[in-house]
């Protein structure tokens, strides 16, 4: 079983005694079970730190995959991780740490940009909302040779205690000759969450990797919005779990891409 980190590592609210500015690296896994706290004044915050307190940290087993939410804190936590052999994962999943950080009353929200237009040559035929089962969606998906496939283990409805019979919601776009093409974009992108945000127009908007956000649709007729509220109140139902599927047509023969979603603030920080 791998050992996974979730690392921060960042300008500490606190102050040395003589008022310089102290980086702070927090360190746990997914439970909390191991914790590890160390500072250093910003003059020694550099890739080379953090591989000496990676190895304290550690003392016999090295972790095999950290992972990190914090843009600013990436690469040197890369840096580290490459000087030790570790692979670094740059991920908003790391509720634990995240969780740490709000008792200790630190910030963890991150600025985000305004939304980007999905590029013209990637975006599909047609799209529209559906859902799936809770209990069908392992054996609709997982067995499937898709080509791009993204269903992580702490996202299965089993593990987040739904049961089989809760509609997930989710989006389907039809992606007609562009579709391996859209999937592999989209697989780059690393989407997180796919949100209906109200407005002139209205539309769905992609988070994805650590801070982006692409504008996936806009629309404003009323039947599409109807159906985004429904969308987002069965999102309520399901703890923020929801689905994108990318497909060349709607014959239901072949999928191109597959990813399962959570909203980040209704189970996840």
């Amino acid at each position: 079983m791998s050992l996974i980190w979730q690392v921060d590592f960042y300008r500490s609210p606190q102050k040395d005694a003589t008022g310089q500015v102290l980086w702070e690296l927090l360190i746990c896994d997914a439970i909390r079970s191991f914790e590890y706290v160390a500072t250093c004044p910003q003059s020694q915050a550099n890739s080379n730190w953090l591989t000496e307190q990676f190895k304290l940290a550690a003392k016999e087993k090295l972790p095999d995959v950290i992972q990190v939410f914090r843009p600013q804190s990436l690469s040197l936590i890369t840096a580290a991780g490459n000087n030790l052999g570790i692979n670094v994962e740059a991920t908003r999943h790391t509720l634990a740490l995240k969780q740490w950080l709000e008792e200790k009353q630190y910030p963890t929200v991150i600025d985000k940009p305004p939304p980007t237009p999905l590029p013209e040559n990637l975006w599909g035929e047609e799209w529209r909302f559906a859902n799936i089962p809770a209990g069908d969606i392992v054996d609709e998906f997982a067995e499937r040779p898709i080509p791009v496939l993204q269903i992580p283990e702490f996202l299965l409805p089993i593990n987040l205690g739904l049961a089989s019979t809760v509609p997930v919601p989710g989006v389907i776009i039809y992606g007609g000759r562009q579709s391996l093409r859209l999937a592999r974009w989209l697989q780059e992108a690393n989407p997180v969450s796919l949100n209906y945000i109200t407005g002139a127009p209205n539309g769905l908007i992609l988070e994805a990797g650590l801070v982006d956000r692409w504008i996936l649709a806009t629309f404003e007729d009323a039947e599409v919005t109807a159906a985004a509220k429904v969308y987002e109140q069965r999102k309520q139902l399901s703890k923020g779990l929801h689905f994108l599927l990318v497909q060349p047509d709607d014959s239901g023969m072949t999928f191109s891409g597959f990813w399962l979603l959570q909203e980040e603030n209704l189970n996840n920080v």
